[in-house]
C-alpha cells in the first residue's frame, strides 16, 4: 500500500505542474492498466462546450456481470450524481453488457463515471446520454478487437424475437457457443450449430421458420438450407450473424470473437 500511495502522490504532483500535459497523462494511465491488452484504449467525445473521455482495460474474461474490465469515464458536464448514473446505467446497457467474448468473468469488473462539473453550459441529458453511449460503445469495441488471441470480431444480431430478454438470451447462448466459435476461425459459416444454442435456451421461436445468415447470405431459410454457402466470405475480421427468430418484434446485438489456437495457448501456458 505504502508504494501505490507513493505512486498517487507522484501522479498528482505530475499533473498539478505548471504546463502539464494532460492528454500525455491520460495516455499514461490508460497504458499503465494493461495486462494481457496489447493496446491501450483511450476514446473522447466532444459536445457544446462539453466532453466526455475514457479509458479501458481488458482482453480476456469479458462477459457481463463480472468482466476483468476496468473503464474510467470523465466529464466536464454539470449534471446531477443521480442523473450521471441514470445515464452510466443507460449507456452500459446497450454496450458493455453486451459484450461476451469468453463467456468467463473475474472480479475487476468497475465502469466508473467521474464528473467535475467544470463546464460551463446546460446539457440536456440526452445529449449526454447519446454521447456516453458513444464513448461506451467504441470503448466496448476496442476491448472486444483486442481479445486474447481472436481472429474475428464477431456480431450477432437476433431479431423477430418475442422480448428484448429472449434475444440477448439467444444472443448470449450463441455468443458462448464454444462449437460455433470454432467454426467462425475456421472460416465455416456453420448454421446448425448457431440452431443447436438456440434450442438451449428458453426463448420463444418458431423452429420452422428460423432464418439465419452470414455476412449477409442467409444459409438457413426456414431452418432449412438456404442460399451456397460458399458465398460467405469470412476472411475479414468482422463478421455478421443474423438470426430471425419469427416470434416477435424485439431485436438485440452481442458481440463476441472467435476461439482461437492463440486464445488456448495464452491461458494454458502460464499459472497463477
Amino acid at each position: 500500500m505504502s508504494a501505490l500511495l507513493r505512486g498517487i502522490d507522484g501522479a498528482v504532483a505530475a499533473v498539478a505542474e505548471p504546463g502539464a500535459d494532460s492528454a500525455a497523462a491520460g495516455t499514461a494511465a490508460a497504458t499503465a492498466i494493461m495486462t494481457t491488452d496489447t493496446v491501450s484504449k483511450e476514446v473522447t467525445f466532444t459536445g457544446d462546450g462539453w466532453s466526455i473521455g475514457g479509458m479501458a482495460k481488458g482482453a480476456g474474461m469479458l462477459a457481463p456481470s463480472l468482466a476483468t474490465m476496468l473503464v474510467v469515464l470523465t466529464t466536464d458536464a454539470a449534471l446531477p450524481a443521480e442523473v450521471l448514473t441514470a445515464c452510466l446505467h443507460q449507456a452500459c446497457g446497450v454496450t458493455f453488457d453486451r459484450l461476451d467474448s469468453d463467456g468467463c468473468m473475474s472480479t475487476n469488473d468497475t465502469v466508473a463515471l467521474l464528473s467535475s462539473g467544470a463546464a460551463l453550459v446546460d446539457v440536456a441529458v440526452e445529449d449526454f446520454t447519446a454521447g456516453l453511449t458513444d464513448v461506451c460503445a467504441r470503448l466496448a469495441q476496442a476491448l472486444l478487437s483486442d481479445a486474447e488471441g481472436a481472429k474475428h470480431d464477431i456480431t450477432i444480431e437476433v431479431v423477430g424475437a418475442a422480448s428484448e430478454d429472449d434475444a440477448l438470451t439467444v444472443g448470449r447462448a450463441i455468443a458462448r457457443n464454444n462449437l460455433f466459435k470454432c467454426a467462425v476461425f475456421g472460416g465455416d459459416p456453420n448454421w446448425g450449430r448457431i440452431l443447436s444454442a438456440v434450442g438451449t435456451t428458453d426463448a420463444a421461436f418458431e423452429p420452422s421458420r428460423l432464418d439465419v445468415a452470414f455476412n449477409g447470405v442467409q444459409v438457413c431459410r426456414a431452418m432449412g438450407v438456404g442460399d451456397d454457402r460458399s458465398g460467405v466470405d469470412l476472411s475479414d475480421r468482422a463478421v455478421h450473424v443474423l438470426v430471425d427468430l419469427h416470434a416477435g418484434d424485439s431485436r438485440a446485438t452481442v458481440w463476441t470473437n472467435d476461439l482461437t489456437h492463440d486464445y488456448v495457448h495464452e491461458n494454458s501456458a502460464y499459472s497463477t
